[in-house]
């Protein structure tokens, strides 16, 4: 009886550690797709960057030495150095996926024209000169491989390199260079196979450079004076034939406690087959984390004196009289007073198709201003704010507006809605309306930063609600003109990069 019920053990051990593995699953709070679009884009992009680059690149030294049989001389020694590309052209590249692993690039037909200075000795003489060299059916073909690496930076890594140069022509000047000239052929067939010794190296070591350069790209943010934003990588790159997806963490914390909220992203899909560049997706997660970091960190309340409110009202074309008239005919007040309105809790937020909503909990309570300067509480009412949030992408930032939807006060338990409830609450919604919301407003242009590493930025953008999360399609264009480096963060005496910081979830 117990040998029989062994196999039943055993299976619900397992059922139970794929529900443990399940139920740990990280869900993005952005996704960012990369196209083929992107691709070729970047490319055309990335070959004009490299036909400059290879003018700065340095070159090592050709040294080594040859056995001239045609001139009957054992050995020569020779040495290639200042070695300087002044044009490199690749007309014939491509960039394509290879799924799961990373992208590959490859490239035909290429040409460079070298100049370079060179030296030789043999047992009989020894002379040196300058030179030019031209390279054409330049080959090459390799993968780049996208990773992740320990801090959530994207990680390259350059394999299956293979490049080759076919042709080689060297002119001499300077020296005997009339007598080199006349068996140059000879030994471009040395110069040739130090050549293709040197490319996949130095293209490796390019790689490299740029895998270390986006090391040191920030991953978090500081939006405001209460919280940070977290845009690290949680996965390594998703790849399929036709896009690259990234997916990132998108979470708001408050500066001085870097916990996650207590409360997990959902999963959502990116469409398929649409015609930008690039796309992201922002999941409701990443705005309630910015909902809830706001709140907690007690960023979600204002004060408001008279003088401000007349400011906000000034506006309105009822006028900032008959507002307070109405709140002295139901107070009888002569003392200046002030509304204090905090939140009660996060304001939530729904994404829905055509429709972003955010309801706002929270108390307002009036004050006075006493002869001995003493505050005196005068009213407290709990209110909950439905608006609906605007949204346009201005620059490298997604902007968000705030407008009134509806407005109701919370009233204690049998209490009734008289008359004067009814008419604090418009006086409220009004200022509300003409006052909070204009400041929050305010607050909120300065927008969420949208990625834009290396002058890359957003054309032909488009936003769209969907369910559970809003999708951005945009395509890219690279502002040759701008010298401004990636976007460093300071951080003062946080080490918020380089070490473990990030507490545990709450579940």
């Amino acid at each position: 009886m117990q040998t029989k019920q062994v196999p039943v053990l055993w299976a619900c051990f397992l059922l139970w550690k794929l529900y443990i593995a399940s139920s740990q699953t990280v869900y993005p709070g952005i996704k960012a797709r990369i196209t083929q679009c992107a691709l070729d884009y970047g490319l055309q992009v990335a070959v004009k960057m490299m036909e400059q680059m290879a003018k700065d690149i340095a070159i090592p030294d050709l040294k080594g030495s040859e056995s001239l049989e045609f001139l009957k001389i054992d050995y020569v020694k020779y040495n290639f150095s200042n070695i300087t590309i002044n044009a490199f052209s690749l007309p014939n590249t491509s960039l394509a996926f290879v799924p799961g692993v990373g992208i590959r690039a490859l490239s035909n037909h290429g040409t460079a024209n070298i100049s370079t200075n060179w030296e030789v000795k043999a047992p009989l003489f020894q002379d040196s000169g300058a030179a030019d060299l031209f390279l054409s059916g330049i080959y090459f073909t390799g993968i780049i491989v996208l990773t992740r690496n320990d801090l959530g930076h994207p990680a390259l890594e350059l394999q299956d390199c293979h490049a080759q140069v076919s042709h080689a022509q060297v002119s001499f000047s300077g020296g005997l260079s009339v007598l080199y000239n006349s068996f140059a052929e000879p030994m471009e067939k040395p110069i040739l196979r130090n050549l293709n010794e040197m490319l996949c190296p130095i293209a490796i070591n390019e790689v490299e450079a740029l895998s270390v350069n986006l090391s040191t790209l920030e991953v978090l943010t500081k939006i405001d004076n209460y919280t940070v934003l977290d845009c690290s990588l949680i996965s390594p790159p998703e790849i399929t034939e036709n896009y690259l997806d990234l997916n990132l963490k998108g979470a708001f914390y408050p500066l001085e406690s870097l916990v996650d909220p207590p409360f997990l992203p959902a999963p959502f899909e990116l469409p398929k087959n649409r015609d930008s560049m690039l796309y992201i997706g922002i999941s409701e997660y990443f705005f309630k984390s910015a909902s809830f970091a706001h709140f907690v960190s007690g960023a979600l309340g204002a004060m408001l004196s008279t003088k401000e409110i007349s400011n906000y009202f000034s506006q309105n074309t009822q006028g900032i009289g008959s507002v307070l008239s109405k709140i002295a005919e139901i107070y009888v007040l002569s003392q200046p007073f002030m509304l204090q309105i905090m939140a009660t809790g996060p304001p939530v937020i729904d994404l829905h198709p055509n429709n972003f909503s955010l309801e706002f909990p929270a108390s307002v309570i009036m004050l006075t201003q006493l002869e001995n300067s003493t505050i005196k509480p005068i009213v407290s009412m709990d209110f909950v704010a439905s608006t609906n949030v605007g949204l346009a992408i201005l620059g490298q930032k997604l902007i968000c507006s705030l407008s009134l939807n509806r407005f109701r006060l919370s009233l204690p338990e049998n209490s009734h809605r008289d008359v004067k409830v009814v008419r604090f609450e418009n006086i409220l919604s009004s200022i509300l309306h003409f006052g909070v919301l204009p400041l929050a407003n305010t607050k909120l242009q300065q927008g969420f930063p949208l990625p834009n590493p290396y002058n890359i930025s957003f054309i032909n953008s488009d936003i769209e609600v969907l369910e559970g999360f809003l999708l951005i399609s945009t395509d890219l264009t690279h502002e040759t003109s701008s010298k401004q480096q990636p976007n460093r963060h300071s951080w003062g005496g946080l080490n918020l990069v380089n070490g473990p910081w990030r507490g545990q979830p709450n579940h």
